[in-house]
């Protein structure tokens, strides 16, 4: 039986249950289980305040399949609790157990605080030592380590529920929940909040955005060396608590308000009928490599949490590092895929979001070396009758290898040749047409030999890591003084171009061609086939002054500054009309990839290529910069079919051209929709309100331009 080794309350433990894993509130009180396979003894403390002693120490002594266990009778929702670990501390064969450190409950449901390094007690060796981690730390971390919160999961939904958008109908924008609305110009009541990222719900709405995937928000660590820096960690890539909300999201009005804060903004999300996809990092862990903190992992089972290595001599010493972040979680063990299916399916049932997007997801695939699509990982989200269901998004390569277009049939991808091409072709580099029609036709040659669609490719031009959309335009190279490294991180290889001026410039004539390439980016977006993501913010052209890697910049640079909203009202108004622009022709949300072939009774095509004057196209052509293409709408099924014709000119050369139009359907004339040349409110024509052309036969456009017409 477990027994009080110390004592204020005199409660009566028993044995409890070995499942589910973590605190759960049970009418008579809190059941306790953690998994430690290797650990000699497990120590529940119980405490009144975050700062506070222990009120209990509790030893659990029944141990069920590896994992510890025990029942507390009239504990509540808000107890606060933590455990220490006793064991072997032996850091050379994989072991790092250190009772006087204080460790994080891996189901924690939310955290009383942040987790800092105060003193540096969160390290397990003593950092004096010549010896670097090998000689262990005697110092106790109880008073400097947030503790967990018991939490229920009673919340009102108030009737709303998963809007379920197929992925041909998605719209996502991503985006960090503090950073929406953190800026004074943002003007809600809670800024850099869950809350008050509601208040911008009617703005998305408004955009047409039916989907927001957020950077991560699940409790994360700020690593020591950015404090010391001077700097942050602002987007959140580092988790610590798996299960639990990000603190300081929250309006810290009550402990665990976190919880029931993100619920809300769920909860109102939906009510919109936006779809909440996260941004989730179960490639490793805040606790880094071997000269990083103890706070969980390390000291609950290190062995069997993490992929060790090292040399002969001390064979499990150091950490495998396919994340660049210090360490990789080993999703080898069943324990740790056990772990991150409870965590996944605890924000779907319980959280209520949509989908995830996984931060370098080939680390999940790697069952050795290589990565592979038949992984244990990948095959238990198959079969999960939870998982297998919602959305599955993969940033597909990690710091050894680029796996775009091979994972399996349930996830989608962000497609980075979509991104590389399209940049490319955007700012005039040759010789790419063959790959620019494979990316705005849904990327076939990626997704079409394995059972996937179009809608498997998740495509994007910009997103949080690399420039914004306005800095693509505005910047020939990256500018990250401000994140103190010397302008040596973030990517050097942007295919980016500053239209002739290097950032910030009052020249009309350069911000003009600026704004027409983002609208030209715009069209390609969300005119192509696949999923679009939209980087929050750049419909209305916001920067972070050619900052490449603004993971540490948690302030103005990052932030959203709404003021940019208002002064480019007209770039808003042109995205919400490009991303209406599929809704209008469905053909643009089919299913079936083109073929090229004529099927239907009129002999067209469904898709057909042309060169400037009404002739095929020279696929390989090493200075091509022109690709126009006509899409029949009655080659589509149910909802995406239409009796109508799409013709698309894309002219990247940067001189205009006259272009030799196929003939109309008969009695429909070719009507203009988008020039991207032309001034704001005919660059883009409202539905019901396309111009039909003067002349018939050809159009003439300018350089760098992007036209569309329909005959309807």
């Amino acid at each position: 039986m477990s027994y009080i080794l110390e004592h204020r309350t005199k409660k009566i433990i028993s044995p409890g249950r070995f499942h589910p894993l973590g605190a759960t509130v049970q009418p008579e009180g809190v059941n306790f289980s953690i998994f430690s396979q290797n650990a000699e003894e497990v120590f529940l403390l119980l405490f009144d305040q975050p700062d506070g002693d222990p009120t209990d120490i509790i030893r659990m002594d029944i141990r069920t399949k590896w994992v510890w266990h025990c029942f507390v009778p009239g504990l509540k929702e808000g107890q606060l609790y933590g455990y220490k670990v006793r064991g072997r501390y032996d850091p050379a064969n994989g072991f790092r157990y250190n009772e006087n450190k204080l460790l994080l409950d891996p189901y924690a449901r939310a955290l009383t605080g942040k987790v800092r390094n105060v003193d540096n007690l969160l390290f397990a060796f003593d950092t004096t030592s010549p010896s670097a981690d090998l000689k262990i730390d005697t110092r106790d971390s109880t008073r400097v380590m947030p503790k967990c919160i018991v939490l229920g999961d009673g919340f009102d939904w108030e009737g709303t529920d998963h809007p379920e958008i197929p992925f041909d109908e998605l719209v996502i924008y991503e985006a960090h929940v503090k950073g929406l609305t953190a800026h004074p110009s943002s003007k809600v009541k809670n800024p850099g909040t869950y809350l008050g990222f509601i208040e911008k719900i009617p703005y998305l709405k408004s955009l047409g955005i039916n989907a927001v995937e957020l950077l991560p928000i699940q409790e994360f660590y700020v690593e020591d060396f950015l404090i010391a820096k001077g700097v942050s960690n602002y987007w959140g890539y580092n988790t610590i608590g798996f299960f639990s909300p990000d603190i300081s999201y929250s309006t810290q009005s009550a402990p665990g308000c976190q919880v029931r804060e993100f619920q809300t903004l769920v909860r109102e999300l939906h009510r919109a009928g936006i779809e909440v996809i996260l941004d989730v990092v179960y490639n490793h862990s805040g606790e880094g490599n071997q000269l990083g903190p103890t706070f969980s992992f390390k000291g609950i089972d290190n062995p069997v949490y993490y992929r060790l290595t090292g040399t002969p001599d001390e064979p499990l010493r150091n950490y495998m590092n396919y994340t660049g972040c210090g360490n990789s979680l080993n999703l080898v063990n069943s324990p740790v895929i056990r772990f991150v299916m409870d965590s996944l399916r605890y924000w779907v049932e319980v959280m209520r979001v949509d989908g995830f997007r996984f931060d370098l997801a080939s680390v999940l695939g790697r069952e050795g070396e290589m990565f592979e699509k038949s992984s244990s990982f990948f095959d238990a989200i198959s079969q999960d009758p939870v998982l297998s269901n919602i959305k599955l998004i993969a940033e597909p390569w990690d710091l050894g290898t680029y796996q775009v277009g091979n994972f399996p049939v349930d996830w989608a991808e962000w497609n980075g040749k979509f991104r590389d091409t399209i940049r490319k072709f955007g700012k005039g580099d040759g010789g790419l047409i063959s790959d620019v029609a494979y990316r705005i036709t849904g990327s076939s040659d990626l997704y079409g030999d394995d059972g996937r669609s179009a809608y498997n490719s998740v495509n994007f031009i910009t997103c949080h890591d690399g420039f914004t959309l306005w800095d693509l335009v505005s910047y020939n190279q990256k500018h990250n003084e401000a994140n103190l490294e010397d302008n040596r991180d973030g990517s050097n290889d942007n295919n980016s171009w500053n239209c002739g001026v290097e950032g910030e410039t009052t020249d009309p004539d350069v911000i003009a061609l600026r704004k027409r390439l983002v609208k030209n980016h715009a069209c390609m977006l969300n005119m192509s086939l696949g999923t679009p993501m939209i980087l929050g913010g750049d419909e209305f052209c916001r920067t972070q002054r050619g900052n490449n890697n603004g993971y540490c910049q948690d302030g103005v640079l990052t932030w959203f500054d709404w003021d940019y909203a208002a002064k480019n009202r007209e770039m808003t108004d042109f995205f919400r009309k490009a991303i209406q622009f599929p809704f209008r022709f469905p053909v643009l949300q089919r299913h079936r990839y083109f073929t090229g072939r004529d099927d239907n009774e009129d002999h067209i095509s469904d898709i057909s290529w042309f060169d400037p004057n009404g002739n095929g196209v020279n696929w390989n052509d090493p200075e091509g910069r022109f690709l126009a293409f006509r899409i029949d709408g009655s080659e589509g099924k149910g909802r995406h079919r239409g009796d109508y014709q799409l013709f698309f000119i894309y002219n990247m050369h940067w001189n205009p051209c006259r272009v030799v139009l196929p003939p109309p359907p008969s009695g429909r004339p070719w009507k203009l929709v988008v020039d991207t040349s032309k001034p704001a409110g005919e660059d883009f024509l409202e539905h019901g309100k396309e111009k039909p052309l003067a002349d018939q036969s050809a159009y003439w456009l300018e350089g760098r331009t992007i036209v569309a017409l329909a005959a309807k």
